[in-house]
């Protein structure tokens, strides 16, 4: 009986220890099995401890290099961008009423959108300023027929006008002497006058260096600041861009504003590469009521010619002519330097001695055609025969929309902005 207890107790050992194994062998396949499932789920394996090795830095799929970045290639003539202002010291904008002001609804605001506005100045056959003409003294015409005039003054009105200098390499031997006389027109400033100043080179560099101030010292830094670089000269392009903001300038936005607006333009006139053509130019000077003053040194160009064609001195001497004859300026062609100071003098009185003259179209319509305009005065017996000068015309663009104008493109050698017909003073 003692033997066979033994047996039983020797057996009981043996099922314990079994079962003890099978339960850790049932344990050890749960736990891998978890560790399975978790590696895919998050598609890593679940470890408790990590071994710090260098690793090299991942490379990119194909899906993830990035797109090789083209070198940048010669532009064809053709694809010439336009060009921009672009402005180096630009002045904040001025607000026309505090913020928060109240309108009086009572008050009646009478604007005439329609009135035509010029600036015109009389002159003798030796070009003298004429002052003293009377409103009844004038008359003016739209196509061939009298206009009536709606305001007439001949009081002194503050002027907005810009300074636009070639600084490209055919000015070199006269930067200096031009710097100094714009120093003397910007000293000619008066209360309320405000210059903004611009530098041209070509149609890609075409910079304000100064904007719309009063503030003759910022004037004279941004005169200074002035060098000569090389490049393509785009005398149209800057004209264009230049005269567009002085037009589009209104301090206070005062509808009533009758400032007088003018661009003073200093250059040897001889354009090389513009992206706007003169047709385009002219037509956009229609819209804008901006006088040109020019200062041109040409005698340095070329006077050689052919049986058909021009020689570049006669074509600028042209193009100059013909920017202040259409806009009601004046063009001065100095044969030394030592004449700019009374040039600039000149320039300052002509802007001042002006009449304002608003009349109301009798044809009213606004259907973008050209309107030839043309501005007589008397002259009493025994005085000196008077000449009134201003703009020849202008466009009746729809009110808010702009006369339309052709596509821009690049004015090659061929084109008119260097081949047009040109005068010789």
């Amino acid at each position: 009986m003692k033997l066979q207890a033994w047996k039983i107790a020797r057996l009981r050992r043996r099922l314990g220890v079994l079962a003890a194994c099978l339960s850790a062998f049932v344990l050890l396949a749960f736990t891998e099995a978890g560790q399975a499932r978790s590696q895919q789920q998050d598609g890593r394996p679940r470890r408790t401890t990590t071994t710090a090795t260098p690793t090299a830095s991942p490379k990119p799929t194909p899906q993830q290099k990035p797109a090789p970045t083209p070198s940048p290639s010669p532009r064809p003539a053709q694809q010439q961008q336009q060009p921009q202002l672009h402005v180096l010291d630009e002045k904040p904008p001025e607000m026309a009423d505090p913020v928060g002001a109240e309108i009086d609804p009572n008050e009646v605001i009478k604007v005439d959108t329609n009135l035509v506005n010029l600036s015109v100045r009389v002159i003798d056959r030796n070009n003298r300023p004429i002052n003293g003409v009377r409103q009844e003294d004038f008359k003016v015409y739209e196509d061939g027929v009298l206009q009536p005039i709606q305001f007439f003054s001949t009081e002194e009105v503050p002027i907005s006008y810009g300074l636009a200098v070639d600084n490209s390499g055919s000015m070199r031997s006269q930067i200096d002497k031009v710097i100094e006389a714009s120093k003397i027109l910007v000293n000619t400033n008066k209360p309320g006058d405000e210059t903004f100043l611009v530098r041209f080179i070509d149609s890609e560099k075409i910079e304000t260096l100064q904007d719309f101030t009063s503030d003759k010292e910022r004037l004279y830094d941004g005169l200074d600041s002035m060098y000569i670089e090389g490049g393509q000269t785009a005398i149209v392009d800057a004209v264009y861009l230049a005269a567009e903001r002085i037009a589009n300038y209104k301090k206070g936005n005062d509808l009533n504003d009758r400032r007088r607006r003018a661009l003073i333009l200093v250059t040897d006139g001889e354009d090389r590469s513009s992206y706007y053509k003169l047709d385009q130019l002219f037509a956009k000077l229609r819209e804008e009521d901006v006088q040109i003053f020019v200062i041109g040194f040409v005698n340095e160009l070329d006077k050689e010619g052919g049986i058909i064609r021009k020689s570049p001195k006669e074509k600028a001497v042209d193009l100059i002519n013909r920017l202040a004859k259409e806009t009601g300026g004046r063009a001065f062609f100095p044969n030394s330097l030592s004449e700019l100071n009374d040039i600039a003098r000149d320039i300052s009185n002509d802007m001042r001695t002006q009449y304002t003259i608003s009349y109301s179209p009798t044809n009213s319509a606004r259907d973008n055609t050209y309107r030839q305009i043309r501005v007589a005065v008397a002259s009493p017996s025994g005085s000196d025969k008077r000449i009134a000068l201003t703009r020849s015309g202008r466009t009746a663009s729809p009110q808010g929309i702009p006369a339309p104008s052709q596509t821009p493109s690049r004015t090659g050698n061929n084109a008119p902005g260097r081949t047009g017909s040109r005068r010789t003073p």
